[in-house]
Formats: C-alpha cells, structure tokens, sequence
C-alpha cells in the first residue's frame, strides 16, 4: 500500500507519523493477529510464539460492534456483582458442571493423524482443566498459596446432542482445509459446527494458519449495561479455540501431538478462564490492572518461569507467575486466586450463555441401548461442482452409540433420489468409536443419502439418528435463487476488488476498489444476489497489493436461503477463487436431516390415525419416541397407524416395506 495522500503543511508531521505506522503491512517476520501488529522486537520478546490472542479478539469485535460493552463498561457492570457473589458465597450453587463438546476440526486425516487428534488427546484436556480449576490436591492443578482457590468450576464432556442423541462430546468435521486464519475461524468454521452454548461450552481444536498463535477466546457479555441495547454479543462465535498442538496434556497419555514448553493443557486453562471472565495479571498494559486484589500488579506478560520478579506495587512482592492468566511455561502455572473465583462466581451468575450453563444437563446420560449405531455425514471434498470430476465416491461415520460391541450393519443409501442400494458393513466397533464408510455415488453433483437399516443383524433401537446426507462436491442443492454476499473489508479497501461469474463468464455481481477507512474499521457489506438454479457460478477476490485481507480481519461468505455457507474465504495473497454450482433440490440438507421421501404420512400433526400412502399390506412399522424407544410396532392395517394412545409429543415413525426403510418424524397432538 503506498501512502499517497497530500495536506497542507500543518498537517504533515501527522501524516509522516501515520505512513509510518501503517505503510507497512508486510514483513516476513511481522504479524497481524486480529488486527494488532506484532513487531520483530514483539515477537522477540515473546520467542516468536503468541501464547493468547483473547485480548485482541476482544478488541475486533468491539470495533466491529459498537453496541458491544467496552472494557470500562464490562468492569463497571461486573464490579457490584462481584461484591455481591462474594457476600452471597451460596449464590453460586455449590460446584457447577459446564458440559463441554469438542470440535475436532481437520481435513480428511485419519483418526490419531495431525490435527484429527484422538479421544485420548482431547480427554487428557478436559482431565487438566479440573485439576486446574479445582485445585485438585496431587495432581499438577494444586497448589499450597495462601490465595489460592477451588473455584468450584468442573467440566464434563457432553453426552447428549443438539438432536437429544448420545454423544461422547467429540464433534469430528472434516472442512476440507489444511489450516485456518484467526478471521476464517469466526466467520466459517465457527457458525459452521457450533453448538448451542447456553447448553454447551464449545471449544475448537484447529490447525492455525500462524503456528506461533497457541489459542484465544471469546470474552463474556452483559445484556443490562445502562443505555445501551440488550446484546449477548455473537452468539455463533461463543468459545475457546486452540491450535490442535496444544491441546491436552502429555502428563496423561503417548501420541499426541504436542511439544514443550506447553504440552500440559495450560493453554486451553488459561483461554477458559478469559470465556469466564479473568483478565491477564498484567492487565494487558505496563503495571495495568487484572481488577483482582490478590494478583500482584505485574509489569508485564512473563515467559519461562520467574519467580523473583519484584511486582510494581511493592518489591517485597513478586509476580504471581504461577497464575494461569500469565504467559508462563504451562509447567510453572496452578493458581486462580479467590479473587479470581469470586469474579468468575459473578459472570457465571450474571452474564448470557455463561449462567445458563449453570442449568444445562448435556453432560447427563440419557437411557442407551443395546444396538445404536450413527450415521454422520462427512463432507465431500472433491472439487465438482461444474462437472469436471465424476463418479466421487463420499464417506460416513458409523459410530456405535450402543452398549454392545457393533459387528455389523446394513445401510441403505440413495444417490440424487434414485433406486435404492445396500451396503452391508462388518467390523468390531466398541461404544463411541466409529468406521469410516466409503459410498462410490456414479454421480459429480447433487446428494446422496443413507440410512441404517439393520445393526448387529436386527433392528437398531434407536431411529433418531440413522440418517445422514452428504453433499457431492461443492454443489447447492435449491428450491430457492435468493443468496446473500457478505464482505468483511480490511483497512484498506482500495486494494480490493470482486467479481462474480455465470457459466459462460458473464459478470453477474461485482465490487470494489473501495474507500480506505484506517484507523476505523469498516463496516460489513451485504448484498442480496439471486442465482438461477441449474448454473455454476466462479466467485473471485483481488488484492491489488499482494497481501490480501485475512490478517487485517477481512474475509467473505456467500450464503444460501436458510443461511447455510455455500462459499467463504478470506486466506490468500493475491487472488482466491471459488465455484460452486446451483442444482434442483433434491433433499434438503440440514442440521436435522430430512429424507426424501418414499412413503407419506398424513395429519401431521395427528390426533388418533396416520394414513400411510404408497405402501403394500405387507409394511411394518416401529414408532420411536424421542429419546429413540419403540413404543409401538406392528403391521400397517388399511394403510394406517393407529396413534391414540400416545401421548403428546415428537416421534419417528420407520416404515419397512419390501427392501425399502424409511424414518419420519410426526407430532401426537
């Protein structure tokens, strides 16, 4: 970028200075972590690794959202609070629980291959945030301090979905990207996989596209500051994220994929904390304040393990390097202080998402069966989209949800609504594992989608979560033509420009250079497109500088009707480009998936029948309530289903009929 701007003379000392702040983006040793430059001297500092990148996070979004509370509003906000938590000790409940889901995000790796990181890895994190946030007497979280506190907090991984299944809290997704930028991960990987988080803490285990940035999280909200609107904050960014080489503990386990200094977990203790409301003991300035009397006022972030740096208050005083909000080797650090407890007590009473979780019983089992086996789609990676690759062969997870071991299982798939096919799987799956299953689709667009039939050679017990779809390619299924563009420019949006492209390169949309607007970030654009059905459309981004937008926050998504990410990017240089292709719907693919039917069913919702259409005197069926137990079985009379005596509520009803099962949901009014 080059700083040609002309004032008059007055002015031009301001504008020397400003050039040379910001003239100068690149540097094969600077960095951009959510806007902040790190300089050479920065990172020097540091030994090259930037341990949190929280505060920064902090700052983006405040820029990005002006009703977003400041720091000063936050403490003014949280201040009474934390009087009155500490005045209160019963108002916090005893200890809380925060069930937890792990999101896993990799890019077709095999089980224990970098970052698809095991079980074991992603348990050994969870086992060191309780010895951490419990003061766990014998383990590496204890500590003999004086200041020293149980906060009284405890995680548990999930054992119920979003979808009332059982779950073991480890969420796989497969994004078909080797690595991903700081602003990527909140625009695309994070609304992509998140679960709901009043319900769950979600976290995120990554490969960084900055391998020196260890994790960052999302600061807590208030929704009753005076004058300002009711905001929660972003909703469907709500977590921790941590590159997947710091994830866990090599105290409590072999084979993962972690390196000292910080291999024992410390990372994602010291994330939680910030998703809980603690600052850094620095306060993020020289000698700044952590708001917590019990920290000693340190001068600044500490690496390695110190322990006799005079503290800016009283030199009689050292910092209190061991504290997890410091940036110490994860070796030197067990302490949150009382201070520091009855702070996170306050936002855990207080703040939206963080006191719902108080409430939340995810990490609670729910009744299992005997044989219940998943089908979860994984993403197809092959770049189809206008036809230039056929015959794609697409995968499923088969995870057995059971308490006997899964041996075998019959599924049914069918590629873009066509004739049925079965696929007969044998293995040896104990409970929470899974296999992947290969499905070859003949096909180069469109959907094909599968259902378990059979497990362990009968029925399975449990229908809600038999059925699965997966996209081929980077194909959109649509009934629709309306999609939205949204832009996140950098600074420097002279630098930008966009096209997008039908088939025969006729310019549908385009964009840009824009306006500069340094030092104020610029706001979202948005934009309404429609696509006609049944084309491929070539989406182009420019960098007229040759270093792009994702380290200055910039990135792009291009959504369909409902809301789904067709398209996103946001990492490259000077030009990125995606296509995607527009196709008839065919099935709807959403969170909670819907089959196309065979068969149909009507009233829905039904008082006492269901009439059954398109099937022979010889149909079966079995109706599961929601928790997946059979209620009622039978042989379909006349074709109807008699459901009187149900009682209120949801149910999947499957339906057998020759070679052919299919499940669908009606409500019992």
């Amino acid at each position: 970028m080059n700083c040609k701007i002309t004032f008059k003379l007055p002015l031009l000392f301001f504008v020397m200075l400003f050039c040379s702040v910001f003239s100068q983006k690149k540097g094969a040793e600077e960095k951009i972590v959510f806007g902040k430059k790190y300089t050479i001297e920065d990172l020097r500092k540091m030994n090259g690794i930037i341990r949190c990148a929280s505060t920064e996070y902090e700052a983006m979004l405040q820029k990005q959202d002006p009703k977003r509370m400041t720091d000063a509003q936050f403490e003014a906000w949280i201040t009474p609070l934390i009087e009155s938590a500490r005045i209160n000790k019963s108002q916090n409940g005893g200890v809380i629980t925060i069930p937890v889901v792990v999101h896993v995000i990799h890019s077709g790796q095999a089980l224990g291959s970098a970052p698809n990181i095991t079980d074991a890895q992603v348990q050994s994190q969870i086992t060191v945030m309780n010895n951490d946030f419990r003061r766990m007497a014998s383990t590496p979280g204890f500590n003999n301090n004086p200041v020293g506190a149980d906060t009284m907090i405890q995680f548990a991984l999930a054992k119920v979905d979003p979808n009332g299944n059982p779950t073991d809290g480890i969420d796989r997704v497969n994004l078909c990207q080797l690595s991903w930028a700081t602003t990527a991960i909140d625009d695309y990987v994070k609304p992509l996989t998140i679960w709901d988080p009043t319900k769950y803490m979600n976290m995120w285990s990554v490969n960084f596209s900055d391998s020196s940035l260890l994790g960052y999280a999302q600061f807590p909200s208030n929704s009753a500051l005076p004058g300002l609107d009711v905001n929660g904050g972003y909703a469907n960014t709500d977590g921790v994220v941590a590159n997947f080489s710091t994830f866990g503990s090599s105290d409590y386990g072999t084979g993962f994929f972690l390196g000292a200094p910080y291999d024992k977990g410390r990372t994602m203790t010291h994330e939680v904390g910030h998703f809980l409301g603690l600052r850094h003991i620095w306060g993020d300035d020289t000698c700044g304040t952590d708001y917590c009397a019990d920290t000693p006022t340190a001068h600044d972030a500490n690496g390695g393990c110190p322990t006799t740096i005079e503290s800016c208050d009283d030199p009689a005083i050292y910092e209190m390097v061991q504290n997890y909000m410091d940036y110490t080797n994860d070796a030197c650090m067990n302490i949150f202080t009382i201070n520091q407890k009855e702070r996170i007590t306050a936002v855990m009473n207080n703040s939206p998402r963080r006191m719902e979780l108080k409430t939340s019983i995810a990490d609670q089992p729910i009744p299992l069966f005997s044989n219940d086996a998943e089908l979860k789609p994984e993403r197809s990676c092959s770049q189809s989209s206008c036809g230039n690759v056929s015959n794609i062969t697409v995968q499923y997870m088969l995870y057995n949800r059971g308490t006997s071991a899964l041996t075998s299982a019959v599924i049914s798939y069918s590629t873009n609504g066509g004739a049925a096919q079965t696929i007969n799987w044998t293995g040896n799956l104990a409970q929470n594992k899974y296999a992947m299953i290969n499905i070859p689709t003949g096909a180069s667009q469109g959907s094909i989608t599968a259902q378990i039939t059979s497990v362990n050679g009968g029925a399975d017990q449990r229908a809600g979560n038999n059925s699965a779809t997966v996209i081929i390619g980077n194909t959109i299924p649509s009934s629709n033509t309306n999609f939205t563009f949204e832009l996140q420019r950098d600074y420097w949006g002279s630098e930008t420009t966009w096209t997008l492209k039908n088939s025969v390169g006729t310019t549908l949309y385009s964009g840009g250079p824009y306006t500069d607007t340094l030092p104020n970030f610029p706001p979202l654009i948005t934009q309404n497109w429609t696509l006609p059905i049944d084309d491929c459309y070539t989406f182009t981004i420019n960098d007229s500088e040759d270093d792009g937008i994702y380290e200055y926050g910039g990135g792009y998504t291009i959504k369909n009707s409902t809301g789904n990410v067709v398209v996103s990017g946001n990492e490259f240089t000077t030009t990125q480009t995606r296509t995607f292709k527009v196709i008839p719907a065919i099935v709807l693919a959403t969170t909670e998936v819907k089959n196309k039917q065979t068969f149909s069913l009507y009233p829905n919702p039904a008082n006492d029948v269901l009439n059954i259409t398109k099937v022979s005197n010889k149909a079966k069926f079995e109706i599961h309530n929601a928790v997946g137990q059979i209620v009622k079985a039978g042989t379909i009379d006349n074709n109807q289903v008699r459901v009187a005596d149900l009682v209120k509520g949801t149910y999947i009803i499957t339906i057998k009929d020759n070679n052919i099962s299919e499940s669908i949901k009606f409500i019992k009014k």
